[in-house]
């Protein structure tokens, strides 16, 4: 299928507001704490909830939406996400998570015509590159903005910008497309999906549950190997700048580089991060592996999109990526939450070493090309 320079951009700009509520939610999640609304640990589940709805929603839209009513159903995902964005600050804790669950449901959508784009292009994973550093500067400018100007003023100020910022990609859909093009190739369109496709999907899963659940509890493991608060600190915003250079690097590289072996580069690097952040040598050296992290973060995405569509060539299983690394990134902290006791969060490494392992394994284990 051949899109235009115009489609493209509007699905992207779609398909990364779709997306900023996770760059956002420390600060406006924090922010309904702050004013009584939520207990930390409501905060907690609110923000696992709605990663799930989204996750859910961007794997299951395929089966569940025509992929001949794009421009309508973009319009119902941007209003309903926008409209439950400016109801959030008015409702009580109850009806928040209800109100949190359909917008994830309508970001997850909006995700789902992104990744619609992208495993429809001759270059997926440079595409899921490109895609991945949009998302991540989009966040990177809308939380800056929001920690100057807006959450000073409330959780309200900051929800309603939100939803004005979501219901304005509306001036985007008449320029997506009507359509996509079917990307059943191989299978019949109502076929299940190959047990190679769903294994490999496990693996992207395992692989999202590592990342998000050791990310999560980094400055805890910082305080706990006696790092100082200054450079705790910076862990955040240099993670998050070298998280767009991995995007960079890998919208530049994939393609060029071959997938397989780079998974395997990236799960052994990250093995040796994870044994620093247990006995870093000095603080200086454990900041400077939480930004490795990062940059592998991103990096890795987008070479899992050809070992996915190696497990099912059909590209249907592919579809499924976006939900599926959002399914990981929401259930790993929470499962790695069941293992933390008292202030001992070291257990965390341990659950993320072994998801991070289990996970290639699976996944590359999916991936590998059949022998005639």
């Amino acid at each position: 299928m051949t899109f235009r320079a115009d489609h493209v951009a509007a699905i992207l700009i779609v398909g990364v507001i779709g997306v900023l509520i996770p760059g956002l939610q420390p600060q406006l999640l924090g922010a309904l704490a702050l004013e009584g609304r939520l207990t930390s640990n409501a905060l907690g589940m609110l923000a696992t909830v709605e990663l799930l709805a989204m996750g859910i929603a961007a794997g299951g839209a395929g089966f569940a939406l025509p992929i001949t009513r794009l421009r309508p159903i973009a319009v119902i995902a941007l209003v309903a996400t926008g409209g439950f964005d400016l109801l959030t600050p008015m409702l009580g804790t109850g009806a928040i998570f209800a109100a949190r669950i359909g917008a994830g449901i309508g970001e997850g959508v909006l995700i789902w015509i992104a990744i619609g784009f992208i495993i429809r292009t001759r270059a997926p994973e440079r595409w899921s590159g490109f895609y991945l550093a949009m998302q991540t500067l989009a966040q990177f400018g809308l939380a800056s903005v929001f920690g100057l100007y807006v959450i000073e003023a409330g959780a309200g100020p900051g929800f309603m910008w939100l939803g004005i910022v979501t219901l304005a990609g509306l001036l985007a859909v008449p320029f997506i497309p009507r359509h996509f093009a079917p990307v059943e190739a191989h299978d019949e369109p109502s076929g299940p999906l190959p047990t190679r496709g769903i294994v490999a999907l496990a693996g992207v899963v395992l692989y999202l549950a590592f990342i998000v659940s050791v990310w999560v509890y980094v400055e805890p493991l910082a305080l706990d190997r006696g790092i100082p608060s200054a450079l705790i600190h910076m862990i955040a915003p240099l993670s998050l700048a070298m998280q767009v250079l991995g995007a960079g690097a890998a919208t530049l590289l994939a393609g060029r580089l071959p997938a397989r072996g780079t998974i395997i580069l990236i799960g052994l690097v990250n093995l040796a991060l994870l044994a620093i952040m247990a006995a870093p040598p000095s603080p200086v050296v454990f900041v400077a592996a939480t930004a490795v992290f990062g940059f592998l973060w991103l990096f890795a995405l987008p070479f899992q999109i050809p070992v996915v569509i190696a497990a099912d060539p059909s590209r249907r299983t592919a579809l499924l990526i976006g939900g599926a690394q959002l399914t990981g990134s929401s259930l790993g902290p929470l499962f790695a939450s069941m293992l933390v006791g008292g202030n001992d969060v070291t257990p965390v490494l341990w659950f993320g070493t072994g998801c991070a392992v289990i996970g290639v394994a699976v996944l590359l284990g999916a991936g590998t090309p059949r022998r005639s």
